[in-house]
């Protein structure tokens, strides 16, 4: 029997058992050993679902883990008990329109394990098909290899931008996208990043993880400040990855004339209120992320060679029976709280 976290009701999380099913051909069994809870995770806990999509209960969520080989299933080769492992959550089809086309992230088969229906990865055991693990590279933690999938997702985002050598760019939240997106900005060369963050404590890691000024929205307006600091031209690129109170609009608001506004961040509303006419005026380039489109690869690579950049955004770690003590803490962002880890 293995150990699982179910949210079982809006805002409750309980511990219960399930047995441990054998791989089946072609498959890799994992015991999972580190999960990163993602804003997503915490759209479910808080509100219930995500936007349109609502909790189906009860439900194993989690998407960013990392564990150790255990069982290797008929036809495999290349992996053995004991192998650590970063453990991929959406399983393709791999012969749709959308991945034969290379856009994986929007197959039409797509099961992504921690959506409803789909059990996620906080739980002690996975099946997962031997192309679902890359290799854990060395020397990273597996708590900071968990980074491996929100990094995928803002290497992709970035892809979007398209930023230029010399050009700017704004980051609106300085939770873990955020703050891995401002790392990731410069770390790719853009000349001068701001952020905008109202939690003073997330305002000084971004600093620390590279951003060149931040902004506190509740003291100062964003818009404003940047209009100032750019002599009224806006910004390259704005990535919008809080998406609340209003920053959709905000983004539109600060980004140049034929500059590119990313959506990062997932909206709790099902509509969001969208000034499309200054988007009009100015022609920018608009685009919402879904995902990653097999990052995971430039992901690991970047966790790898820059450790010391990334791995800040990891504050805290608990053990998966305290789950309900780390959603609680994450949703009133307590003691400073960046990335948390559940340790399983």
């Amino acid at each position: 029997m293995m150990k699982v976290a179910e949210l079982y009701e809006h805002r409750k999380f309980r511990m219960s058992e399930a047995p441990v099913p054998e791989p089946g051909p072609g498959e890799v069994q994992a015991r999972v050993r580190a999960v990163g809870i993602c804003g997503s995770d915490l759209h479910y806990f808080v509100e219930g679902g995500i936007g349109d999509i609502q909790a189906v209960y009860p439900s194993v969520l989690g998407h960013e883990p990392t564990g150790e080989i255990t069982k290797v299933g008929t036809g495999v080769t290349g992996w053995s008990p004991g192998d650590l492992a970063v453990l991929e959550p959406a399983i393709y089809c791999y012969h749709c329109e959308f991945c034969t086309t290379g856009r994986y992230n929007v197959c039409a088969n797509l099961e992504f394990l921690s959506s409803a229906g789909k059990p996620g990865f906080f739980r002690e055991f996975v099946n997962l098909p031997a192309k679902n693990l890359l290799p854990l590279p060395r020397p990273l933690g597996l708590h900071e290899a968990t980074l491996f999938e929100p990094l995928a997702v803002i290497v992709h985002s970035l892809k979007f931008a398209a930023l230029q050598s010399g050009e700017n760019a704004v980051v609106l939240g300085a939770g873990p996208i955020g703050l891995l997106t401002v790392a990731a900005l410069k770390l790719a060369g853009v000349k001068q990043v701001w952020c905008v963050e109202p939690i003073a404590e997330r305002r000084a890691l971004a600093k620390s993880m590279g951003a060149d000024a931040v902004i506190d929205p509740k003291t100062a307006d964003p818009v404003q400040e940047i209009m100032t600091d750019t002599a009224k031209r806006g910004a390259d690129a704005v990535f919008d990855c809080a998406t609340k109170a209003g920053t959709i609009n905000q983004s539109l608001d600060m980004a140049r004339s034929a500059g590119r506004v990313v959506i990062t961040g997932i909206p709790s509303e099902v509509q969001v209120d969208f000034n499309f006419h200054t988007m009009r005026r100015k022609e920018v380039y608009f685009y919402s992320v879904r995902r990653s489109n097999h990052t995971t690869d430039e992901a690991l690579d970047l966790l790898k060679e820059h450790p010391k950049l990334f791995a800040p955004v990891v504050t805290h770690t608990k053990p998966l029976d305290n789950i309900q003590d780390a959603f609680e803490m994450l949703e009133k962002y307590e003691d400073g709280v960046g990335k948390l880890v559940l340790m399983v």
